[in-house]
């Protein structure tokens, strides 16, 4: 009678690895490893951190000091207690609040003008085949080199003329649309948006509105966004052709900072930078609320299936 014996178990290939092998050299340093940061890479960023925050931690405590205080050696490096103080002199010298308003207006209009008439254009030079495209797109793109002083004299003759000297709109309507964010649409659009996407939506019977609304915009709007966010902060904080168009009884909130502090042929720095500190706080509200959506926007944006 045969003897049973016990089965022998096959090796395996020569070069086959375990799973505490591959273990091991995923923790040496391979495929699928998640880098992480040394003690020297948060030193830097602590660093950079508080070298950035520090402009802003020195408005503070120069808006909360008094001009004496901030002219007197030692420097101060702590805040003070004068902030309401200086906060009800930048109030008294001139309509903030307006100003504010004023600034969020324009801001905003520039800022949504733009960025619909950009990503419309853009989509335009990157997917449409049209006579003269080409061309078109050399001359928008030529157009940032045009110094903008050159066109002020111009823009005002025109403002005069329609009786907008004075109003927001003499602000608004010249910035509707610029060259950049035409171009910076048009590159986003050329490599993120897929032509099969449009013949296929071609194919469903959409027209060119439902195209632009279903498949143009949510593929742009990572660029969207941050479009939409620099060139809010630039018309907030553009000075030169406001501060020649408007005037001080109806301000944006550069405009309104070119009369703060000069009372009695002497400048109060103290005050002065008290308003710039309340200028600035709109801008790191709008960054805090849509900071989050704007860094997803564009490492979406960013990663390619």
């Amino acid at each position: 009678m045969a003897q049973l014996t016990e089965p022998v178990a096959y090796p395996g290939p020569r070069h086959s690895s375990t799973p505490q092998r591959r273990t091991r050299r995923l923790r040496a340093g391979g495929a699928g490893q998640q880098n992480k940061g040394g003690p020297l890479a948060y030193l830097f960023l602590i660093v950079a951190t508080l070298v950035s925050l520090f402009p802003l931690y020195w408005t503070v405590v120069a808006a909360s000091r008094t001009d004496t205080e901030l002219v007197t050696p030692p420097t101060p490096l702590l805040p003070g207690s004068h902030l309401i103080d200086n906060l009800k002199i930048v109030w008294d010298q001139v309509d903030m609040t307006k100003a504010l308003i004023n600034s969020t207006i324009v801001a905003g209009c520039v800022a949504l003008s733009t960025v619909l008439f950009s990503t419309l254009a853009g989509f335009a030079f990157a997917k449409l085949r049209f006579r003269g495209r080409n061309a078109l797109l050399t001359i928008v793109v030529a157009t940032m080199t045009i110094p903008p002083q050159l066109t002020v004299i111009p823009l005002y003759q025109i403002i005069t003329n329609v009786g907008w000297v004075g109003h927001l709109q003499s602000v608004i309507l010249p910035s509707l649309v610029a060259a950049f964010g035409v171009f910076f649409m048009r590159q986003f659009l050329s490599e993120a948006l897929p032509i099969e996407l449009i013949e296929a939506a071609r194919v469903d019977g959409a027209h060119s509105l439902r195209i632009i609304w279903h498949v143009v915009f949510p593929v742009a709007r990572p660029a969207m966004a941050v479009l939409g966010m620099l060139v809010f902060v630039q018309s907030w904080n553009d000075f030169f052709w406001p501060f020649i168009a408007l005037s001080q009884q109806n301000p944006t909130v550069q405009v309104a900072l070119a009369g703060v502090g000069s009372g009695n042929h002497q400048i109060d720095h103290a005050v002065v930078v008290c308003a710039a500190l309340v200028a600035t706080l709109p801008l790191l509200l709008v960054f805090a609320v849509l900071g989050r959506q704007i860094v997803s926007g564009i490492t979406a944006g960013a990663v390619k299936s």
